[in-house]
């Protein structure tokens, strides 16, 4: 092990790719740290310290953004407007024909459907950012809360003030994505998917620390112990695949024969990947969003349907509020699933090559198989995708820990994909070099 990665410093390209990704790793964790024009950071600290739960509305944003987002800073939205305008990108796939054409146009498609991507991206930022400040100049950023500084962050209320705000934090998002893609093209790896990495990882030490101030010595070692094991589960599931065998008939084209070659399909457990669990989370935000919307005024009692979506639906620990959870990931893999993989596609690629399944006829009975076994393969997808994903909400009932609580959900799925990928890409690369890899 140590040899091999001697040999990744010793590789000159090598060591570059992974000094230039460092290095916009920490420029990124840098502008995390710097506020936003008309901020006032020494009131958005002492929110910070008093408001220990970051489990609320703004979790998933805050999560995305390396605790940015609480903070205010030029680079609060973090990644996650690219995220939600790729996801949505995909989805009209589904819903306009000329982004299904495009996408089947290969490399100048795809060039295309990127900038389109990058065009939302810019759009959602403006739309975020005026969101956030406008919540932040209510007051309401850290939710119900004793401390007066929590609605005096922002020192200027005046139009170009906000107006520089949301440019700046717009300007923080597109240079987020341009950061991602550099290190795509000359670093190590997914340049979006390595910068959440980044967001996500930046947060454990202190989320640690905090189990161990609140809780005790013990209550940490646990946690670390239950994390640990959580870690060999999601590797061993994402790693999980159902292999479906494919041959391949020969072929004479002029003198040579081409064909008559074994593979397999891989259909992976998880399919989904962490997409399914972003779905959920933001569809449960918005009734919450709604109601903190519609809070009355000084004096008065709020509407019966507010007081029932905070009792019910803003709490994490309460049992239907799981329940929800749960069956929305469950149905939101079925969904994502449906959209990415197409059996009748590959049953027809396959058949314009001269493949087939042994035992199954091409065409129509190859599509029906395929889609037969990636309805059984997908299920207990969904169901390890909704059990991860209540890991931290069971943290909150049973040890009051869901706030520190950072081995479940969203952050472990993404730390444990993004760290396989980002081994199997310089181990590949060391193969290429040495013929010995990383991972033996």
């Amino acid at each position: 092990m140590f040899s091999a990665v001697a040999r990744i410093f010793r590789t000159p390209d090598l060591r570059r790719k992974i000094a230039f990704t460092l290095g916009v790793i920490a420029l990124f964790r840098l502008g995390s740290f710097i506020p936003a024009p008309f901020v006032d950071f020494g009131n958005v600290q002492t929110c910070l310290n008093a408001n220990q739960d970051t489990s609320g509305l703004y979790s998933l944003v805050n999560l995305f953004s390396g605790g940015a987002l609480l903070k205010l800073s030029i680079f609060a939205l973090g990644i996650m407007p690219y995220i939600t305008a790729s996801i949505i990108v995909q989805l009209l796939r589904v819903v306009i024909p000329r982004f299904e054409t495009l996408y089947k146009e290969g490399q100048a498609g795809q060039a295309k459907l990127t900038q389109y991507t990058r065009y939302l991206t810019i759009a959602l930022g403006v739309l975020q950012s005026t969101t956030l400040i406008t919540v932040a100049r209510s007051g309401a950023l850290f939710g119900t809360t004793a401390v007066s500084q929590c609605t005096q962050l922002i020192t200027d209320d005046s139009w170009y003030a906000i107006m520089l705000m949301v440019i700046t934090m717009t300007a923080g998002t597109g240079l987020i994505m341009w950061m991602g893609e550099l290190v795509t093209e000359r670093g190590i790896g997914n340049g979006m998917s390595l910068l959440i990495f980044t967001s996500i990882a930046a947060q454990f030490p202190s989320s640690l620390w905090a189990i161990a101030q609140s809780q005790s010595i013990e209550t940490l070692l646990i946690v670390i112990a239950i994390g640990l094991l959580i870690v060999m589960a999601v590797v061993f599931v994402e790693q999980s695949q159902r292999r479906i065998p494919v041959q391949y008939a020969k072929r004479m084209v002029g003198r040579r024969t081409y064909g008559g070659n074994n593979t397999y399909i891989p259909i992976k457990v998880n399919m989904a990947g962490v997409v399914p669990v972003i779905f959920a989370s933001s569809l449960l935000y918005l009734p919450a969003l709604i109601a903190q919307f519609n809070q009355p005024a000084a004096g008065k009692a709020p509407a019966p349907w507010v007081t029932w979506i905070t009792n019910y639906l803003t709490k994490g620990d309460h049992p239907l509020y799981m329940l929800l959870y749960f069956l929305l990931i469950v149905g939101f893999t079925y969904f994502y699933v449906a959209i990415t993989f197409n059996p009748e596609e590959v049953a027809d690629n396959m058949k314009k090559y001269g493949g087939f399944i042994p035992g199954i006829r091409a065409g129509r009975p190859t599509a029906e198989y395929l889609d037969y076994v990636l309805t059984r393969v997908t299920l207990p997808g969904s169901i390890y995708l909704g059990l991860v994903a209540l890991i931290p909400l069971v943290a909150f009932a049973i040890i009051g820990a869901s706030q520190n609580f950072m081995f479940g959900g969203t952050s472990i799925l993404i730390i444990v994909g993004v760290g396989l990928e980002t081994v199997k890409q310089i181990d590949s690369q060391l193969q290429q070099r040495h013929y010995e890899g990383l991972l033996r």
